[in-house]
């Protein structure tokens, strides 16, 4: 494990004060006029693929390319890993460019892609097929996306629910083709450290609740306060039933995690950790919780909860968006929820007429006494999730979009 807080750098925080929709705005557009457009017509497909993303960084993009980077070379299709911060070093020639006709595939959202690709050799872009690989969390797309589809000859997406959203930007005879690919994370299940309660603190007599996220996404989008609420409903301050608030980057958002520790304020049963984890130590705590708890508003996939279904731990679940592609009323406990209009303080997650899910706070803290008060239901409950997510999660979409390309 590593102890160590994230602060932001000073241009990253200046850049930050900066009014978010104009910020993005001019970045996108300003990008777009520079950036190499691939070949209008997308060339023959062979030789593997170049897989090209955040991959040295503990981000929802780049975890989605290590996991496809490895499904693709369990299936035999080489790779070439391209760390989209590498770009100086394919300038100055100190790294070889793959074969052209290697497909691109670049795990960068819309609005970011072309400023990627200025940041890559032109030549990587020539004489191939370019796939860009997007995540967003909101039922309709801000029009800065709209940016990226000059840059691509497909675009994958990490489920249906986000599907729904980028086909709204394409025209009814787009040459653009979009395929709902998950990242394959039943083939590569989370394996856990030898870490224990004990490690992290926590009691052994407890029913312990795991509340996982980033604060580095929208503090609104997680809605982690709705989590302790739903907890306080459920058990007061009971010693014996622990609410875990594990929130990475700390120390970049101390307004946001000040607001977590104002909300805790007098219960001795929530307790915080902000250790910046090693994945497998990360695996470790989610198998150490009897229950992982998920009151977002939104998900565009839902990776904490779908790890936490693969290591067998129950999940209770706003039941709207992506997670519900891979929950039910048996594999998991879904809450209740109404919807209402997005909107995010940070201005992270933005569009047009967007809504997203308000979780029932009662009904979560239902679900969470239900089990919490009976080991064998969790049991049950955590083991239909492992089921379900194996069979929801697997590489079936990847295989098919593999051979869709030819390879």
């Amino acid at each position: 494990m590593t102890n160590k807080l994230s602060p932001l750098s000073l241009p990253h925080r200046l850049w930050r004060a900066l009014p978010a929709g104009p910020r993005r705005r001019a970045l996108a557009q300003a990008t777009a006029m520079l950036a190499p457009r691939p070949d209008r017509v997308p060339p023959v497909c062979r030789d593997g693929m170049v897989v090209a993303g955040e991959l040295s960084r503990p981000s929802g993009l780049g975890e989605s390319a290590r996991l496809i980077s490895r499904a693709l070379n369990g299936m035999g299709v080489p790779v070439r890993g391209i760390d989209v911060g590498d770009g100086v070093a394919f300038r100055r020639g100190r790294v070889e460019l793959p074969p052209p006709a290697m497909p691109l595939l670049l795990h960068v959202n819309a609005p970011m892609l072309p400023l990627t690709l200025l940041k890559l050799p032109r030549r990587l872009v020539s004489g191939r097929r370019v796939i860009g690989y997007w995540a967003w969390e909101l039922p309709t797309m801000p029009p800065t996306w709209q940016v990226g589809l000059d840059f691509v000859h497909e675009i994958w997406v990490l489920s249906q629910f986000t599907a729904d959203a980028v086909g709204q930007l394409l025209p009814s005879a787009s040459r653009i083709a979009l395929r709902v690919v998950p990242p394959p994370v039943a083939l590569d299940p989370p394996v856990a450290s030898p870490l224990t309660r004990a490690d992290f603190g926590l009691p052994e007599g407890a029913v312990v609740t795991l509340v996982s996220f980033s604060l580095a996404s929208s503090f609104a989008r997680k809605n982690p306060l709705a989590a302790i609420a739903a907890h306080k409903a459920a058990f007061g301050d009971r010693a014996d039933r622990i609410l875990l608030v594990k929130a990475g980057h700390a120390g970049a958002h101390a307004e946001d995690f000040d607001r977590l520790r104002e909300a805790a304020r007098g219960f001795g049963n929530i307790r915080f950790e902000t250790r910046m984890l090693e994945s497998a130590d990360r695996h470790a705590l989610t198998a150490c919780a009897d229950i992982v708890l998920s009151l977002h508003r939104s998900e565009g996939l839902g990776l904490v909860p779908a790890e936490a279904m693969l290591l067998g731990v129950p999940v209770v679940a706003t039941g709207w968006s992506a997670t519900a592609e891979f929950m039910d009323a048996q594999s998991a406990r879904m809450v209740a929820f109404r919807l209402i209009p997005a909107t995010d303080p940070r201005g992270v997650f933005e569009a047009p007429g967007a809504v997203w899910a308000e979780a029932d706070v009662e009904d979560a803290a239902r679900h969470l006494r239900e089990l919490a008060d009976d080991a064998d239901v969790r049991r049950r409950v955590g083991e239909a999730g492992r089921q379900m997510a194996m069979a929801r999660l697997g590489d079936a979409a990847l295989r098919e979009a593999v051979r869709g390309l030819g390879l």
